[in-house]
């Protein structure tokens, strides 16, 4: 079990549930400071999980 690339997926998939938040926020019309603090580090997680898991090398 590799713990990075674990940890990166976990990154990635938290990323995403911000993304998708800050999304339905938009859309619900919320406080335009959960959007943005929300979807800032969505973004942030979801960029550095992505790169973490590429970045990774396999070790068998």
């Amino acid at each position: 079990m590799n713990l990075k690339r674990t940890f990166g997926t976990i990154l990635t998939v938290l990323g995403i549930a911000g993304l998708i938040f800050t999304g339905y926020t938009v859309m619900q019309g919320g406080s335009i400071t959960s959007m943005i603090v929300v979807g800032i580090l969505g973004f942030i997680f979801f960029v550095y999980g992505i790169s973490l898991v590429k970045n990774t090398k396999d070790e068998a």
